[in-house]
């Protein structure tokens, strides 16, 4: 009689859940909030946590209409860049950076060609962009990027670096990452996303460890410009547990709780990502979760998950020397520290978290709700996430 009962209580609550995904559509906004713990044994040596928001708005990270004109007619402008990580590009130490990125033009013979249309180039937007964001960087030289062994490994564009991509280079007296990340989110972050704590506070918070550092950067895409704060912090690989992969230990919080700007009547599950990736020096794989798998399907050679009410881990691939994980939140606003812990290689859960404090009843009551439901079609959603 109490299987029965059971068993009636999950197919209750899957109907409910079907009933939900008709009834409330899933939606994409164009800010959006990330989270990302990046173990690399192969390259850096460091643990690196970050925080990413974004937008495709001006109105949420306000940049002039006039710059975004500027940017956009240019024709060879692909990226305008302001950090202040240890070290922009060779040569440059101890100073800030704006850094205006232009795409190679195969009819300009020769370093000096190369050097004086990137410099006319960045001269013709710097005073606007200093305007913008309260700097006085001033012009220092022309770096043209060769591929990086990252770029490589991770399979990125080379949009900020990369082989064909030439930098204009304007310098300025280092700043704090505290105080910079203050300065530049109160003048280009939109009041309201402020506001609402979630990753935002988080980045915050990390602004102030000794190994800080924020990028603002301007991406031209294909049909918009997408803006990017990020706030990242380096740690040795050895303060990491690589048995034992806990990603909130090294963003500095028991907690992490979504944007309350994403709190409404609409439904926006892919706004709020937790990205692990791991580059291992030996090959290895996914073997226990504190959470929920979630169903998926491959679409186009990768990962899509079939339902997106409840939360759980997407691991694309999830053995090898690279592992990339995704927690989506589904319909909740936070999650703690030792939900987020999963293990590798032969590792078990026990000897990562005390028994006492794993709630293996409600995961597996979950997770059979997730398998009840996988039939629902969020495939063209994930989609919209991955190229928006």
């Amino acid at each position: 009689m109490y299987k029965i009962t059971i068993l009636i209580v999950i197919i209750g609550f899957s109907f409910f859940g079907l009933i939900v995904v008709h009834a409330q559509e899933v939606k994409l906004a164009t800010f959006q909030e990330t989270a990302q713990v990046f173990f690399d044994q192969l390259i850096s040596q460091n643990v690196t946590a970050s925080i990413t928001l974004q937008s495709t708005s001006n109105q949420e990270i306000r940049i002039p209409s006039e710059l975004e004109q500027k940017i956009r007619e240019n024709g060879r402008i692909i990226a305008v860049i302001l950090t202040n990580e240890e070290q922009c590009v060779l040569g440059v130490q101890d100073e800030a950076c704006i850094l205006i990125n232009i795409s190679r033009d195969e009819s300009e013979k020769g370093i000096f060609a190369i050097q004086d249309a990137a410099k006319e180039i960045g001269n013709s937007i710097i005073d606007d962009v200093n305007r913008v964001l309260d700097t006085n960087a001033k012009f220092h030289s022309v770096y043209i990027h060769t591929a990086g062994e990252t770029n490589r490994v991770l399979e990125t564009s080379g949009v900020v670096s990369g082989a064909g991509t030439v930098s204009a280079v304007y310098t300025m007296p280092k700043e704090d990452t505290s105080s910079m990340y203050e300065k530049i989110s109160s003048i280009l972050v939109y009041s309201k996303i402020r506001e609402s704590g979630g990753f935002f506070d988080v980045a915050k918070k990390l602004s102030s460890e000794e190994t800080a550092a924020m990028t603002f950067s301007i991406l031209l895409k294909e049909n918009s410009l997408l803006y990017q704060i990020k706030l990242s912090v380096d740690y040795p690989i050895s303060e990491a547990n690589m048995d034992c992969i806990n990603p909130l230990k090294f963003l500095k919080t028991n907690e992490l709780k979504r944007s309350n700007s994403f709190r409404s009547s609409d439904f926006y599950p892919l706004n709020s990502i937790l990205q692990v990736l791991i580059l291992s020096s030996e090959s290895t794989n996914v073997n226990e979760v504190n959470t929920n798998i979630i169903p998926s399907r491959i679409i186009d050679g990768e990962k899509i998950p079939n339902v997106l009410l409840v939360d759980g881990w997407i691991f694309d691939p999830e053995s090898g020397n690279k592992i990339d994980g995704k927690y989506l939140f589904g319909k909740k606003f936070s999650v703690t520290k030792n939900e987020l812990v999963f293990t590798l290689g032969s590792a078990q859960m026990d000897d990562c978290i005390p028994a006492e404090t794993l709630d293996f009843d409600s995961s597996l009551l979950v997770l059979i709700i997730i398998v009840i439901l996988s039939g629902g079609a969020a495939a063209f959603y994930m989609k919209g996430y991955r190229k928006g």
